[in-house]
């Protein structure tokens, strides 16, 4: 009894010292621009900022916002009997790496900080459910070269369920970008010639209403150079890259123009991809985030362009 008993206690000691010291979060960064990912939440990007300052410039009011990974699939279901949010149904099948709606968090499984290289693997949330683990799996690998931020993600789908079914094509964010509001001009190239070095243009940005199917994200169906970029209003801002996007959503949420990371407030783009995800999916895309003016931010998507086409 003595021997269990003091292993019970040397392991109790052990876990609670590993999360003592396990951090919160990591940091990576070059000369430019640095950025943070919260490993409380999934690993989900929480922070980019320029190298010398720290203003944040990721929206992480709630558990849905940060720049994330978010997939669908199957049909619709109401599991409001389960815990699933009334706002958030009928839903489909919607595991997130950050947490879900009632603000449970994803579960982190691995990670290394390598200074300029990161990696996480996670446990991910579904969406509208309270506290439901989604049976998946997440991982993310995070570079930093200059102002561009190189991701590449990956979705491993392990359903036992019964409930969704199978079968259903569905876009799939490719990836979630929350920024803050103050970046609220919205641009990207919307002509017939894409990398030839025709002129970017600014866009109308649309205002969704939660619960108003009149107020929705806006849609853009032709986005030939696959990025759109929301800037402050001396042109500077955050774009993302998608290289395998076909269509994009892209919007603002709240009345404040001049919010903050956690302000309700917000300013988002998601890439968008339709994909069937099965049972067994194994999903996998790579995005880049460029930070500076649209003409910096255009010619470093010109050279990942270029060198991806060679």
């Amino acid at each position: 009894m003595k021997k269990i008993l003091f292993f019970t206690l040397s392991l109790l000691l052990a876990t609670t010292a590993f999360a003592q010291q396990s951090p919160k979060e990591i940091e990576i960064g070059s000369n430019s621009i640095r950025l943070k990912q919260d490993l409380t939440r999934g690993g989900a990007i929480c922070y980019i900022s320029l190298s010398n300052e720290d203003r944040n410039l990721v929206n992480i009011c709630d558990e849905g916002r940060y720049i994330q990974q978010s997939y669908y699939a199957g049909k619709v279901v109401n599991r409001q009997n389960e815990g699933q949010c009334a706002t958030w149904s009928p839903w489909s099948w919607n595991p997130i790496q950050v947490g879900d709606y009632a603000r449970n968090r994803a579960e982190i499984l691995d990670f290394s900080n390598k200074g300029r290289k990161s990696y996480v693997k996670c446990i991910p949330m579904q969406w509208d459910m309270n506290n439901h683990p989604a049976e998946a799996i997440m991982e993310q690998w995070t570079t930093i070269k200059g102002s561009v931020i190189h991701v590449k993600n990956r979705l491993t789908c392990q359903r036992t369920d019964s409930l969704y079914g199978e079968g259903v094509e569905s876009d799939q964010e490719i990836p979630a970008v929350y920024l803050i509001s103050a970046l609220k001009n919205l641009y990207s190239y919307f002509g017939t010639k894409p990398f030839t070095g025709e002129s970017a243009e600014q866009t109308e940005v649309k205002q969704i209403i939660i619960g108003d199917p009149e107020h929705f994200w806006g849609s853009y169906p032709t986005v030939p150079e696959q990025w759109m970029a929301f800037t402050d209003d001396n042109g500077w801002g955050v774009a993302v890259y998608s290289p395998s996007a076909t269509h994009f959503l892209a919007g603002r949420f709240g009345d404040d123009l001049e919010g903050d990371a956690l302000s309700a407030a917000t300013s988002y783009i998601a890439p968008l991809k339709r994909e069937r995800l099965m049972k067994d999916s194994v999903m996998e895309y790579e995005y880049y985030l460029i930070v500076g003016s649209i003409e910096q931010i255009r010619e470093q998507i010109y050279k990942i362009n270029k060198k991806a086409t060679r």
